[in-house]
């Protein structure tokens, strides 16, 4: 913008666009906040009549600021006759004042992180001067982007010149003229236009394009003054691109077209989970996709969201091994516990980290395979069975028969899969997640009671321990006694502690023996704390304070922040809560087993043929959940580009089934809701946003160090028994709650319930409510809320272990056409008695109900 002030005529930089408008406040020391730039329609047509009547120089061939200046002032000699002195003004006192070379400011400028690497600059001048009879007006495309020095903001290539000066009198439209260029340039249709015009007719075609796609606001009923946000999401522009460029694709600037990758599994007709009719077909395709990454694999993962991802993971998969292993525990009379379970997540874990199709996917046990435990050991130990043998056993022919869908190439039937399966699935486990974590909290406050009654005034409501009656003891409170005494003449009751005055058979006498308040209001502090801290760290990097790194540092170890605060909090008060205890040793949980099970001897011959029934049960149970997982992992959505591996997937899935039959070690499966919370650790957006613009998601970090890493730390957690013993158990239980509920962003169906809630005028625009009546979307969700609360309660009895089955057969195939080629396929496979009846009864209701 020119000014003019003591007969000197100088510039002005008034207003910058990176994709957003920011205009300079009024002192000249702040930017404004970025906004949407709102134009008059009056000041597009006069930009449209500049470009028609003005000088347009395409591809100007200058490699100096001087050297435009020069070619400008030629033309607006020749085409408007200006004598020598309006050619000497226009040089000394406007273009050629400004230097050549970039300024320190403008190299100490932090706009530069907010730029891509080849970004380029369109500079617009306009003004008013004295020396001017009538406008000059010049729009300049360079050949080559050149650096102009202090033109600019920030030293980037100036590609684009637009320049209007005119006499004095009409700054205001002079300067919303400029504005009009300047928006149209920050366009993306346009300035894809502007860079492959040949003349000013493909200028003035993209000015009319820009004029159909714009939505004129009354000048009533709306206050101009006010700045428009700029929005969360931004519509994409290929729509338009399309209908510009006749269907085809534009290239911006040389560059080739985006490709976005094979995204990594998803459904319909993708590469992954194309049926290849060989022996292991599936199989060798997944090797032959995945080869070329696995070097990338391991380099991809050098960024600090690597280290946070880790340290997050590995808190939730040591909490869930404790918590599996001592269930476990209790299932199977500690043939199997804690120490097997962190043995079998660490050696299973990495192992399929490292060689799995899919690495993000982290494994881990599950409710119905500890269903399936439980139930196991009652048989065989009703039957007079050894466990551990007929285990094996069983784990051998399941892995044989995951064997035999891999080299069928099973896995093809995950295609079929629909969203209404993954929702349905993954909300119910995130459900699981926030139940349990509810569950044992309220357990802890069981164990703990409060005592409600308590009185600050009666001091005198203490506790202690008496000396018992010893003829009503019983026979081991009785030896308890003596063996004490032998090593104490008398007992001072008073001072024992609570375990010892119960141990040597003595009373506790007060109204607060049993009750501990502070125990249990301490740990719903810290269990609250912990998922109200995380979330509000995770959702930092949107927030208004602090530079972009640190608030993009913050959110990246919200989690770990959130258990250090929680943990220094914990040690602070000094409140006795339940703390993270793990094995500190490295030996069997039971001392009547070992680490390798022998196959023979322990059961009859006709057992190890049996075990096979069983068997097909365990395989539909690992095909359902490690496929179902798999499906949700590889989502579109993701943007994965180094593709999926569902065959490698359960190949793996079978070999470490066999290892852990034969060490005695649970079985392991992929886990949904921390495998999504591994890829949500992993997600990467683009760094430079422009000013008001957010962050655009570009894909997860696709690598294998981070789960190798979380179960190796998983498997030496035995020897961090002394570190790990400081954290509080509620705070891990917070952890959970918080990986619940981060699961269910995103999912529709979650969306939809919130539609039940709210009235119609402030409901959102979302886009199947335009198409679909909100009866039919209700009655579809209610349909899905049926079908959870069906397999909840399913899932909450014994028979449970039918849970996947049950998951496959009322949610898969929703509205998809089963031909009978289709049908053949389940037929050769083994879960065909399983899902194709119920998938041809749900897939007729919901064609009678929805007609989809």
């Amino acid at each position: 913008q020119s000014f003019t002030q003591h007969d000197a005529t100088y510039w002005v930089r008034s207003w910058v666009w990176i994709k957003f408008e920011e205009k300079v406040e009024q002192g000249g020391e702040r930017w404004s906040k970025p906004h949407v730039a709102t134009l008059s329609l009056h000041s597009l047509f006069e930009l449209r009549t500049c470009i028609e009547k003005g000088s347009i120089m395409l591809d100007m061939e200058a490699t100096s600021l001087p050297q435009v200046v020069g070619a400008l002032i030629g033309i607006g000699i020749v085409l408007t006759g200006s004598p020598a002195m309006t050619h000497r003004n226009l040089t000394s006192t406007s273009l050629n004042d400004i230097s050549d070379k970039p300024e320190k400011d403008q190299l100490k400028n932090k706009f530069m992180k907010k730029l891509p690497r080849d970004a380029e600059a369109s500079n617009v001048l306009v003004g008013e001067v004295d020396f001017l009879d009538s406008p000059f007006i010049a729009f300049v495309r360079l050949q080559q982007a050149v650096m102009l020095g202090a033109l600019t903001e920030v030293p980037v290539p100036t590609r684009f010149l637009f320049i209007l000066l005119g006499p004095k009198g009409k700054a205001k439209s002079y300067h919303e003229i400029g504005r009009a260029i300047a928006t149209l340039m920050s366009d993306e249709v346009f300035h894809d236009i502007a860079y492959k015009a040949k003349d000013w007719q493909d200028l003035i075609a993209g000015i009319d394009e820009f004029l159909d796609e714009v939505i004129v606001l009354p000048p009533g009923e709306w206050d101009p003054a006010i700045r428009i946000e700029p929005p969360k999401s931004l519509p994409s522009s290929d729509k338009r691109k399309n209908m510009y460029s006749g269907g085809e694709n534009l290239q911006m600037n040389g560059d080739t077209p985006h490709d976005g990758g094979h995204g990594g599994g998803g459904h319909g007709d993708c590469e992954e989970l194309q049926r290849t009719g060989r022996f292991c077909g599936g199989l060798i395709k997944d090797i032959k996709r995945k080869a070329p990454f696995f070097a990338s694999d391991f380099y991809d993962a050098l960024n600090i969201q690597a280290l946070s991802a880790i340290l997050f993971i590995y808190l939730a998969t040591v909490t869930n091994a404790i918590t599996f292993g001592g269930l476990l525990g209790d299932a199977t009379e500690n043939m199997q516990g804690v120490l097997e379970s962190f043995l079998g997540t660490a050696v299973t874990g990495a192992i399929f980290c490292l060689f799995a199709g899919q690495p993000l996917t982290i494994l881990s046990s599950t409710g119905p395979v500890l269903v399936f435990e439980r139930l196991l050991f009652n048989f065989s130990k009703d039957n007079d069975f050894d466990y551990l043998e007929f285990r094996l056993w069983i784990g051998l022919w399941s892995a044989f028969q995951c064997l035999i869908l891999v080299a069928t190439d099973a896995s093809f039937l995950v295609k079929y899969f629909t969203r209404f399966t993954e929702e349905g699935f993954s909300s119910l486990i995130s459900f699981i997640f926030i139940y349990d974590a509810f569950k044992k909290m309220i357990k802890l406050a069981d164990y703990y009671p409060i005592n409600s009654e308590f009185k600050v005034d009666y001091i005198t409501h203490l506790c202690g321990c008496v000396a018992p009656q010893v003829q009503r003891l019983s026979t081991h409170g009785f030896m308890e006694m003596l063996f004490f005494l032998q090593y104490n003449t008398t007992i001072d009751w008073s001072s024992l502690t609570k375990k010892e005055c119960l141990k040597y058979g003595g009373h506790l006498v007060g109204n607060n023996c049993g009750y501990v308040p502070d125990i249990t209001l301490m740990s719903f502090i810290l269990f609250f704390g912990t998922y109200t801290c995380s979330m509000a760290l995770k959702k930092f990097k949107t927030s208004r304070y602090f530079p972009t790194t640190a608030r993009k540092l913050i959110s990246d170890f919200a989690i770990i922040l959130s258990i250090l605060i929680f943990c220094g909090i914990d040690a602070l008060v000094g409140v006795d809560t339940p703390k993270l205890i793990v094995p500190s040793e490295f030996k069997p949980t039971s001392p009547e087993r070992g680490w390798f099970i022998p196959p023979f001897g322990g059961n009859p011959w006709w057992v190890y043929l049996a075990a096979a029934i069983p068997a097909l049960l365990v395989t539909i149970l690992i095909f359902m959940d490690q496929q179902i997982t798999a499906v949700i992992v590889n989502r579109k959505e993701h943007k994965l580009k180094k593709g999926a591996g569902y065959h490698l997937d359960l190949f793996w899935v079978a070999i470490l089934m066999i290892i852990c039959s034969f060490m005695g070690l649970p079985w392991y499966v992929a886990a949904t809701v921390i495998s999504i919370a591994h890829i949500d650790s992993l997600k990467m957006e683009t760094e430079t946003s422009a000013p008001g613009e957010q962050p655009k998601f570009l894909g997860v970090r696709e690598q294998r160090v981070t789960g190798v890493i979380v179960f190796i730390l998983t498997g030496v957690s035995v020897f961090m028994a002394p570190i790990l013993k400081f954290i509080p158990m509620p705070v891990l239980y917070g952890v959970f709650l918080y990986m619940g509920v981060a699961s269910l962003n995103g999912v529709q169906f979650m969306d939809r319930l919130k539609l039940l809630l709210m009235p119609l005028k402030h409901q959102p625009d979302f886009i199947y409510l335009r198409h679909v009546p909100l009866r039919r979307v209700h009655l579809f969700t209610f349909l899905q809320v049926v079908c959870l609360a069906l397999l909840w309660i399913l899932k909450s009895t014994v028979a449970a272990i039918i849970f996947p089955v049950m998951v496959g057969d009322v949610l898969l195939l929703k509205g998809k056409h089963v031909d009978s080629r289709f049908t053949s396929e389940i037929a050769k496979n083994i879960c065909s008695m399983y899902v194709v009846f119920l998938m041809m009864h749900v897939r007729v209701t919901l064609k009678t109900f929805f007609g989809c």
